[in-house]
Order: structure tokens, then C-alpha cells, then sequence
């Protein structure tokens, strides 16, 4: 865990002070919306549907368990006793008084948290993988990475006011778990020849209005130039990004009407000019960063705790769990565990204040006081001993957080939609729960085996509806909510021995809402009439055999 500084925290303290002033004007009538809005916006604040909605950020996904009490304290204090955590390792709180924000904000100062940058045309909040510094896969922990690029990224006077949002990921291992190539810029880390860190750069990945894969532009940058490159890219997409057309802002259309060829030139130019300046990393920058990260005391413990096996052995319904919902871990008698958050007549993501509390609670006593967030809306404790797993099972399954969904079809990915948000067409969370009540038996869903199912209430794709293995989009036909389905997405995937993801395709005309739970069976019954072994993913069955057999199968019965 990251510990600030005392600059990192005077910024978030001034930070807190200046929003408090201006909210103050802005209620005095001294500021205008249209004054107010790029202030609020900066800070996390947007007005949804309802009311406000305040986006916290949680960097790279890690937080420690005073934050998550002071999460489930702003939950009780300023909220309806809940909070959403986002598929950008965000949580956000969607009902607070806007004259009560600058004291939620000073809340989170309290515990070394803030708002900043988690809305506005800037850089949004760096994320990574679930299970960084802990994978046995990884190359280098990203963490450490991914908070160099926040403390460059973070108030940086030059990208406030780019001319759309901007994401960036990092992933630590080949195994891209953090969603690299959907990204604007995605990082992986790698070796050279000589053993040597360094990143492969791609840039112009996207979701939304246009999803697009993001393309490599750099094979091997090394960690030294990993800021002066981002700067190049940055400053390029700043000096000719689209600001005539907020639909053709992002840096994936500026790289698709450029050319990639010409864009990675001028990138290379601002590089060379920068190159070996005052943005070049030292490793003593690098030690500087890396010393504030807590270290988790391990103990020596044997590879596999025998009681743990047996009682895989014994109980059915751990046994599942375990395969589901604990991961290896580079430590021999140690494990991550993923806490699931989709739970029946719960919305994908939510959590309540007490669920707050009791998770930090577990977190102290089985995870040296630490947690993620996942891309997939659930939570993770990555550093438990094998030799607490029955206990700690137990207690996840009293608070109803034990259901061995991770990966598979009940691990519903779903956007707010338009329960609260203004933007979207049609409701994403009544879906995913009449989708969830179908696929409810753990049976169905275990013979289903690994399938992502993504939901998102409009274009924006917040719930990344592109990539889902099956994603929904909603979408307005005559006022009405209608939803779109797509096949064979995925975030991350390895073809020909090369990373890649890959945009779903649309199957055909738009369904209506009640129809939706019957499209997705539809679905899952053809791939598992065609599937060739019981292992053969339903994203593989797509690949090899394309759409047209689910499209005649959905249409025919249907329509």
C-alpha cells in the first residue's frame, strides 16, 4: 500500500480547500453552471439523473481497510447506505448533496484518498491488474509503475483540458488482466534480450462510440523513458486531437485519421526532443517510490495446507469456491481470494456500509489489512494464507460474498445505467438480475464453464459491453428500451502467440427488455450443442465457428 508523502497530501488538502470555496460560490449564485462544471467535474462530481454522483478514486485498485471504513462512514453520513464499485477499480457514491461534498472530499483526505481527476477531458485514474505484485506470472509488480505514472499524471498543468478523457492501464505479465488494448494508452511490461525492464506501448484502444483494439507503437521502451514517452504520446494527442466533435476526441480516432505509421513519427519526434531530460526515470526515483509501498510480512508455510485439500475433497460447495475464487499466488502457502459481488436482487458492484465494515474487518484478521478492486466489480484479498481459507470461506458465505461465480456467467458486469444515469437509454441493472435469476443454479453455470457477460445502458460502454464474451447494449428505439447483443468479444486474448482483444459482433436486430433472458439461454444452449469439449470456451466456439449458427438459433426463435 502506498503511504503519501506530506506534498501528496498538501496537494489533496489544498485540493479540498479550493473545491469547498468554489462549491460555496457556486450555491451563493456567484458561479454560473457553466463555470462550475469543469470545477466539479475535475473533482469527481457529476449530476446524474437524481442527484449528484461523487466518483472516488481508488488508485490501481488498492486499498487498505481504514479507507474502506471510512467508505462504508461516507456511505452512512452523506449516502443511502451504499456504495458502486466501477469496472475502473473507482467506487462512487450516488446520492450525496451537493453542499455536503467538500466534507465527504476532506473525509477522504483523512485516510489519504481523493476525487481528483476521476471526471473531465484528463487523465482518469492509472489501472492494473487485481493481483499485481502478487501474480506468479509477472514480470515486474505495476504496481510501483503505476503510481509513478499517477504522481506524473495527477493536477499535470499541460493535460487538464485535453480534448476527451484519457486512460491509461499497466500490466505486470504477458497474461493481460488489465485490459491493456482498450485502453487510450496500454503499457505491458516485458524483458529484453539481456534480461532488462521495459514496456510495449499501444495506443488508440478504446470502447464507447467507436471500440477499437489499440495498436503497438513501441516494441520494447525502456523504464528509464517510460515518462517522456507518455508525455510525447500525450502532448501529441493534445496538439492534434479533435476538439470540433466530441465523438471524434479520443485519441483512438486521432491515431485511425493520422495513421498509425505517422502517428508513432510524430511521437518519436517529441520523444527525441525530450529524451534524457528531467522526465527521464533514475532508479533511484524508481527506489524512492517502491519504499513508500508497504511490504506484507510472509510467513514460511508449505506449498498446499493439507486440511485445505481435504476438505476440497469432502465439501462439494467449497471445493467450488476454491476453484473459482482463489488464485495462485508467488508465494508458496499463500493465495488471493475474489470476493463476488454478484449476488441475487443486488446490483452488479454494490456494497452496503455494514458489508463495508465486515469486509475490513475480514480483510485485518486474513489479508494483512489490505484489498483490490477488479475490473469485474467484485473484490479481491490478495495475500491470505492457504491455512485460513476454510475459516475465512465461512465467514464470505455469512455475509453472502462467497457465490463461486468468478468468471463464469453469474459474474455479471453491469454499468449504473439508467436507474441513475442520465446518459444512458435503458436500465442495465434490472437486466443483469433477470439475466442472474436464470442462470442461478451453480450446476448450469459450472457446465457452462468460463463466460463474460457485459452490460451497458448506452454507447458509452461503461460496463464494456464490447468485450464481453456476450455484451448487451441498450439502445432507444422510438422512446423505448431495446438492447442490442454482441458475441465473441473479449478484453484479453492470445492468437498466434501474440496478446491481443477483440470487439464483439453484433447478431442482429435489437431485442426487446423481456426478451433479453431468453437471447442470452438461447445462446448458451447453441455454444454448448457445438462446443467441442467440455473446456472449449464459449469466445473460442465463436471464433471458430462465427456468429451465423447463434444468429439462426437467437432469430428463429425469437422472431
Amino acid at each position: 500500500m502506498y503511504q503519501y508523502t506530506e506534498f501528496d497530501q498538501q496537494i489533496v488538502d489544498q485540493r479540498v480547500a479550493q473545491f469547498r470555496g468554489q462549491t460555496e460560490r457556486f450555491l451563493a449564485g456567484k458561479l454560473s453552471e457553466d463555470e462550475f462544471r469543469p470545477l466539479r467535474l475535475q473533482n469527481g462530481l457529476y449530476i446524474q439523473k437524481h442527484a449528484p454522483m461523487l466518483r472516488v478514486a481508488i488508485p490501481y485498485g488498492l486499498l487498505n481497510t481504514t479507507q474502506v471504513r471510512m467508505f462504508a462512514h461516507i456511505a452512512r453520513t452523506y449516502d443511502r447506505n451504499y456504495a458502486h464499485f466501477t469496472t475502473r477499480q473507482n467506487i462512487q457514491y450516488n446520492w450525496p448533496e451537493l453542499s455536503r461534498v467538500p466534507d465527504i472530499l476532506a473525509d477522504l483526505a483523512s485516510v489519504q484518498m481523493h476525487a481528483i481527476q476521476t471526471s473531465g477531458n484528463c487523465i482518469r485514474n492509472t489501472t492494473t491488474d487485481q493481483f499485481a505484485g502478487v501474480a506468479p506470472d509477472e514480470v515486474v509488480n505495476p504496481l510501483v509503475w503505476a503510481e509513478i505514472i499517477r504522481q506524473w499524471s495527477t493536477i499535470h498543468p499541460e493535460f487538464a483540458y485535453l480534448p476527451r478523457k484519457f486512460k491509461i492501464a499497466i500490466s505486470g505479465s504477458a497474461d493481460d488482466r488489465a485490459a491493456t488494448l482498450v485502453h487510450d494508452i496500454g503499457l505491458t511490461a516485458i524483458k529484453g534480450e539481456a534480461g532488462e525492464i521495459g514496456f510495449r506501448v499501444a495506443v488508440g484502444g478504446g470502447l464507447g462510440r467507436t471500440p477499437i483494439v489499440g495498436v503497438v507503437i513501441n516494441e520494447f521502451l525502456p523504464w528509464q523513458d517510460l515518462i517522456t514517452y507518455l508525455e510525447a504520446i500525450l502532448r501529441v494527442y493534445n496538439l492534434t486531437g479533435r476538439r470540433d466533435n466530441k465523438y471524434k476526441a479520443r485519441i483512438k480516432i486521432t491515431v485511425k485519421e493520422t495513421g498509425v505509421e505517422a502517428f508513432a513519427q510524430r511521437v518519436n519526434d517529441e520523444f527525441a526532443r525530450n529524451q534524457n531530460g528531467i522526465t527521464t526515470l533514475k532508479a533511484e526515483h524508481v527506489a524512492a517510490i517502491r519504499v513508500r509501498f508497504t511490504v506484507p510480512q510472509y510467513a514460511t508455510l508449505p506449498q498446499d495446507d493439507a486440511a485445505v485439500v481435504t476438505l476440497a475433497a469432502s465439501n462439494n460447495e467449497f471445493a467450488r469456491w476454491h476453484k473459482r475464487n482463489v488464485h495462485a499466488h508467488r508465494v508458496p502457502g499463500y493465495c488471493a481470494v475474489s470476493l463476488s459481488l454478484k449476488r441475487k436482487c443486488v446490483p452488479p458492484g454494490d456494497v452496503t456500509a455494514d458489508e463495508l465494515d465486515a469486509i475490513a474487518a475480514l480483510a485485518d484478521a486474513y489479508a494483512q489489512g489490505e484489498l483490490r478492486v477488479t475490473h469485474e466489480q467484485n473484490l479481491v484479498f490478495a495475500d491470505v494464507e492457504q491455512r485460513s481459507l476454510p475459516a475465512l470461506w465461512s465467514s464470505l458465505k455469512s455475509l453472502g460474498l462467497a457465490t463461486p461465480n468468478i468468471g463464469l456467467i453469474g459474474n455479471i458486469i453491469a454499468c449504473p445505467g439508467g436507474d441513475f444515469c442520465s446518459l444512458a437509454n435503458a436500465v442495465s441493472i434490472p437486466v443483469a438480475q433477470a439475466i442472474h435469476e436464470r442462470f442461478e443454479s451453480l450446476d448450469y453455470q459450472f457446465d457452462i464453464g468460463e463466460l463474460d457477460l457485459n452490460i451497458s445502458g448506452c454507447i458509452n460502454a461503461c460496463g464494456h459491453h464490447h468485450v464481453g464474451h456476450i455484451g448487451i447494449l441498450g439502445v432507444d428505439k422510438n422512446g423505448e428500451e431495446w438492447y442490442q447483443v454482441t458475441i465473441g468479444g473479449a478484453q484479453s486474448l492470445t492468437v498466434h502467440d501474440s496478446p491481443t482483444a477483440r470487439i464483439g459482433k453484433i447478431i442482429g436486430p435489437s431485442f426487446a427488455r423481456n426478451d433479453v433472458p431468453d437471447v442470452v439461454e438461447k445462446l448458451v444452449q447453441t455454444y454448448l450443442g457445438v462446443r467441442e469439449r467440455d473446456d472449449e470456451r464459449f469466445v473460442d466456439v465463436v471464433a471458430r465457428i462465427g456468429i451465423e449458427p447463434f444468429k439462426e438459433a437467437v432469430y428463429a426463435e425469437t422472431h
